[in-house]
Order: structure tokens, then C-alpha cells, then sequence
């Protein structure tokens, strides 16, 4: 990669659209945390912890990520996590971010709503990057789980735009939500799920056909059907792609590998973001140049990955020309 587009890729501007914040833990935090807290972990250093991140599937990393989140437990907490985030992503000049949060990792470990909602909706008011809130219900547990935690959040509606799906995908279709869908449908809410990563690429069009939703999360899988490719090119279904997550969660055992490339050459609205960057290797410019490195990828790439990630935002037209045109007139100068 030469200097001008690794310069460009750093510097350029970007909407992230999927991004955990459970899964920003670094592991110095959450040993302040659980410092701050009282709460006893299992490894005996930071160091003990981060060499812990090593993964051989989803359920290997959910297990840890879940043991992370135990030194969650006040607003404060929360709103360091969510901070400590949106610093990173300001630094990689993210612009806008749509973040997941998981409140049934932490209501049922006792933890309000109220406390983790406000916490991180108070940390994206108070920094420089837009950040709006996605809702995710967990996919392991039941749609009836999902209602009672929807039900629990809707008199804090105010502070997020959506609702997700995530956790474990295999063995739990899409479909096993579709009522609970339907109702956040009829509230108002923006809809994405993840689907087509460890998951078969029929999950992506239940998703679509039964849950209604307006993004894919990963949805990497979906060239391995070409009627579902030509639908999502059709109708300019947004992919929010992990390149360095597929990597390590072993979706592509290395990046040369990832499909990245193919599918911008198949016309999918292809974008690019970090998913649980603590976890997995890194934030918004490490994804970049990660892939970069590893794909045939130039500046048009680059551009257009950038135009996706904005295109594809939960924001109002005026807003998102903005973002567009500063994302044209960045590349336009180079």
C-alpha cells in the first residue's frame, strides 16, 4: 500500500455502523472497572486478559465478551465505556456512528435500564462525533425475552433509533423474532439484523422478508446464493462488513481471503466497520488498512466505501448530503 492511500484511508471521513460497545471493553478498562466496583475477574493482569482473546468461533469470543461486561453495573460505568469509544473513533475520524448496546447483558445480571441506556446516550451527547443507539435483543434467548426488554426501554425511547438482532446465529433464525419485529416495526423503529455470517445465507432473506429490515449486518455469505445477490444489488440492501472479525472469528481464515472486493464488484452496498474492535483487532482504520493491504483495493474503493457507510446511516437526507460531499470534496483534493 503506498502512502497516499494509507494517508487517504486514515484520514478520510466515515460513518461506522457496527460497533458493540460491550465489545470496546479494552482490557485496561475493564480491570479499572472492575477495580472501581469490586468486581473479582478471572485473569490476573491485563495482559492475562488480552492473551484470553483468542478465538477459535463466535461462541468462544460471546463467552468472554460476556465475562467483560460483568464490571458493568453503574450510569458511570457505561458512559466511560461509551467515551472511551467515541475518542477512538473521533481519532479515526468517524463522523457518525449507530452503536449496538445489548441491554439484556446487563438487565439480567441486575443492572437497570435506566443505567445502561442513560449512560451511554449521556456519553454521545457529550462528544463530537454523532452517535445514535441501536437496541439489540439477544438472538440465544427468547422472543419473549425480547418483549419483556423492549417493553422495559420503551420509556426511554428518546435516546435510540433501533432495534437489532445479535449473539449467536446458527440455530437461531430470523425468524425466530418475527413477532417482536412486527411490533418495533409499528413503534416507529429502524430495523437491522445480523445474518449470513456463521449463519446460512437464507437467514439474510428471512431477515429481509420476515423481520423488515432495512440493513444487513455482516451478510458476507450471501454470494454463495446468486438470487439473493442480485436482490440485495437490486434494491441497495447496505452490508455492514467486520472484515478484521471475519478474520478472527475464522469466517475467512486470513484476509487475503475475505470477499470484500467481490462483493463491491457484485454491486452491494458494501460498508466497512469494527464490530467488537477490542476484541478483534481493532477500530475503524485498522479495518481499512487491514484489508487494504490484503485486497487488490485502490482510492475509487476507498471513496466508495466511505460514500456507503454515510449513504447507508440512520440520519436525515440534509445531514447525510453533508457527510457525502465532505467525503467527495476529501477525495477530490487528494
Amino acid at each position: 500500500m503506498n502512502d497516499q492511500l494509507r494517508a487517504a484511508l486514515q484520514q478520510m471521513p466515515k460513518a461506522e455502523l457496527h460497533i458493540h460497545i460491550e465489545g470496546s471493553l479494552e482490557p485496561e478498562l475493564i480491570f479499572a472497572l472492575a477495580e472501581r466496583n469490586g468486581v473479582a475477574l478471572n485473569y490476573a493482569s491485563v495482559e492475562e486478559l488480552r492473551a484470553a482473546y483468542a478465538f477459535t468461533d463466535l461462541q468462544s469470543f460471546l463467552d468472554i465478551y460476556y465475562a467483560g461486561a460483568s464490571v458493568l453495573l453503574r450510569e458511570q460505568d457505561f458512559y466511560d465505556m461509551t467515551a472511551a469509544y467515541l475518542a477512538r473513533a473521533e481519532a479515526d475520524n468517524v463522523r457518525h456512528a449507530e452503536i449496538f448496546f445489548d441491554p439484556q447483558t446487563h438487565t439480567a445480571r441486575g443492572v437497570p435500564m435506566r443505567t445502561v441506556i442513560d449512560g451511554i446516550h449521556r456519553a454521545c451527547q457529550d462528544s463530537p462525533v454523532s452517535a445514535t443507539l441501536i437496541l439489540s435483543f439477544l438472538r440465544h434467548l427468547s422472543e419473549e425475552d425480547a418483549f419483556a426488554t423492549l417493553e422495559a426501554a420503551l420509556p426511554l425511547r428518546d435516546k435510540y433509533i433501533g432495534i437489532g438482532l445479535d449473539s449467536s446465529e446458527v440455530g437461531n433464525p430470523p425468524e425466530k423474532f418475527a413477532r417482536v419485529f412486527a411490533r418495533c416495526k409499528e413503534l416507529g423503529f429502524h430495523l437491522v439484523a445480523h445474518a449470513g455470517e456463521e449463519g446460512p445465507p437464507a437467514y439474510i432473506g428471512t431477515a429481509l422478508d420476515l423481520l423488515k429490515v432495512e440493513r444487513i449486518d455482516h451478510g458476507v455469505r450471501c454470494l454463495e446464493d446468486a438470487a439473493l445477490t442480485a436482490r440485495l444489488a437490486r434494491e441497495q440492501i447496505a452490508l455492514t462488513v467486520c472484515p478484521l472479525s471475519n478474520v478472527k472469528l475464522r469466517v475467512f481464515d486470513k484476509m487475503e481471503q475475505h470477499n470484500l472486493l467481490a462483493l463491491l464488484d457484485a454491486g452491494l452496498a458494501v460498508t466497512v466497520n469494527s464490530d467488537d474492535p477490542a476484541y478483534f483487532g481493532g477500530y475503524m482504520n485498522d479495518n481499512f488498512i487491514a484489508t487494504f493491504e490484503a485486497l487488490p483495493l485502490g482510492l475509487s474503493h476507498a471513496q466508495r466505501l466511505a460514500r456507503n457507510g454515510f449513504a447507508a446511516a440512520f440520519l436525515p437526507a440534509a445531514q447525510k448530503q453533508k457527510y457525502l460531499d465532505e467525503v467527495d470534496a476529501f477525495f477530490a483534493a487528494l
